[in-house]
C-alpha cells in the first residue's frame, strides 16, 4: 500500500498519551509530514501539532486522515464513523491501523466509493504476494532482529536510515509493521500475512536494486519467541540480510507474555547467521541496539561498554546515544556502498 501524505493524525478522545503512539510514532519520524492534528472534546492525548479542523487540513493540502490510535480490540467507536465520513468527503483518504477494517463499515465505505477516496487498513494488505525463492537479488539489506519483540527495531532502523542518509548511503526504511508502514508511506504489516508468503512479502518489500542501495528491513518478533518465531523466521529468510543489528533490552528475564526465558545476545547472533546462510551465505553482525531508556546514564554506558567488550560489535541507544558507532561499522565493513546517494 501506498499512503499519500501531507497527514492529518486523528487522536479522538483516546484517554491518555499512550493510547495515541502511532500518532506519536509518526510524529517523531516524519514530523514534516504532518499538517496538524484532530482532536475530539475529551481528548487527553497531544502529539504537539497544531489543532485543526478537517476542512483546515484540506485546504493545506492534507491528502490522508491517520487513525492514530490503539485501543483495547482494536474497534472503531461509532461516533468516530462521521469524522471519517467528512474527511472522505473533503477529499482525503483514510488510513487506519485498528483492528477492524475501515472498509467493513458499511456508511464508511459506502462514502468512500460516493468521493472516489481509497481507505487504507493498514493491518491488512490486499496485495497478493508469490511464495518466496531465495534467489540472490541485487541491492545491499540490513535487518534489525532482537532478543525479544518490543524492544526497539522500529527505532533502530528508522535512526540507521536517517544517520546513513546524511553520511551519503542511498538507504530507505522498509516497514513491515503498522506504525511503521504509516511513517514510511509504504509497506506491509507481515504478521498479517498468510504463513507460506512471509518470506516472499519481504521480497516484495524489498526488491533488486543498486549494487549500492541499502534497505534498512523493520525487524518483527524474535527467533526465540515461542508465539513470534514463525515471523521473525520468515522475514530473515526475504529479506536475505547482508547485515544485522541486534535489538536488546537489558532489564527484561522473561520474554513479552510468555514465560521462557530472554535469549542471549550470543545466541541471537548465532542462530540469525545460521538460519540466514539460508538464502545470504554472507549474512554477518553490524551492531547492537540497546533500549536503555529504564536505566540511568552511567548504567546505560557501563553496559553499552561490555557488550561491546564481549561481543566485538559497537552497541549503542539509538534514541539516547545516536547509531553513528554501527554506521561507522557499516560504512568500514561495506565501503563500496557510501556515496552513492540516488539523485531525483
Amino acid at each position: 500500500m501506498l499512503i499519500r501524505h501531507p497527514y492529518l493524525l486523528f487522536l479522538s478522545d483516546v484517554p491518555d498519551q499512550l493510547s495515541a503512539k502511532t500518532a506519536q510514532g509518526i510524529v517523531d519520524w516524519r514530523r514534516d509530514w504532518c499538517l496538524g492534528q484532530l482532536r475530539l472534546p475529551g481528548c487527553k492525548a497531544d502529539t504537539g501539532l497544531p489543532d485543526k479542523t478537517i476542512q483546515q487540513a484540506a485546504d493545506e493540502g492534507a491528502r490522508t486522515l491517520i487513525v492514530g490510535v490503539v485501543n483495547a480490540g482494536g474497534i472503531l467507536p461509532d461516533h468516530w464513523i462521521g469524522v471519517i465520513q467528512e474527511a472522505l468527503a473533503a477529499g482525503l483518504d483514510v488510513a487506519s491501523g485498528l483492528h477492524v477494517r475501515l472498509s467493513s463499515i458499511p456508511a464508511i465505505a459506502d462514502t468512500a466509493r460516493e468521493c472516489d477516496r481509497e481507505l487504507f487498513d493498514v493491518r491488512h494488505s490486499d496485495q497478493r504476494f508469490a511464495v518466496g525463492k531465495g534467489t540472490k537479488r541485487s541491492g545491499m539489506r540490513l535487518l534489525t532482529v532482537g532478543t525479544d519483540c518490543s524492544v526497539g527495531k522500529k527505532y533502530a532502523a528508522l535512526a540507521l536510515e536517517k544517520e546513513m542518509r546524511a553520511r551519503g548511503f542511498d538507504a530507505d526504511f522498509k516497514a513491515t509493521g503498522q506504525t511503521g508502514v504509516f511513517i514510511s508511506g509504504r509497506g506491509v504489516a507481515i504478521d498479517a500475512v498468510v504463513a507460506d508468503f512471509i518470506s516472499g512479502a519481504v521480497e516484495w518489500i524489498s526488491p533488486a536494486a543498486d549494487i549500492s542501495h541499502w534497505d534498512l528491513i523493520e525487524g518483527q518478533g524474535s527467533l526465540f519467541h515461542p508465539s513470534f518465531a514463525g515471523v521473525s523466521l520468515g522475514l530473515l529468510h526475504g529479506a536475505q540480510a547482508d547485515a544485522f543489528v541486534v535489538c536488546h533490552e537489558p532489564t527484561r528475564r522473561t520474554m513479552r507474555g510468555v514465560a521462557h526465558p530472554l535469549p542471549t545476545i550470543r545466541e541471537v547472533i548465532d542462530m540469525t547467521v545460521r538460519l540466514g546462510a539460508l538464502t545470504n551465505p554472507g549474512i554477518r553482525p553490524i551492531g547492537i541496539s540497546v533500549n536503555t531508556q529504564a536505566l540511568d546514564e552511567k548504567t546505560a554506558t557501563e553496559t553499552l561498554k561490555r557488550l561491546q567488550d564481549e561481543h566485538f560489535l559497537p552497541a549503542t541507544d539509538p534514541i539516547r546515544f545516536g547509531v553513528g558507532p554501527i554506521v561507522d561499522r557499516i560504512a568500514a565493513d561495506f565501503p563500496l556502498t557510501r556515496g552513492a546517494v540516488k539523485v531525483g
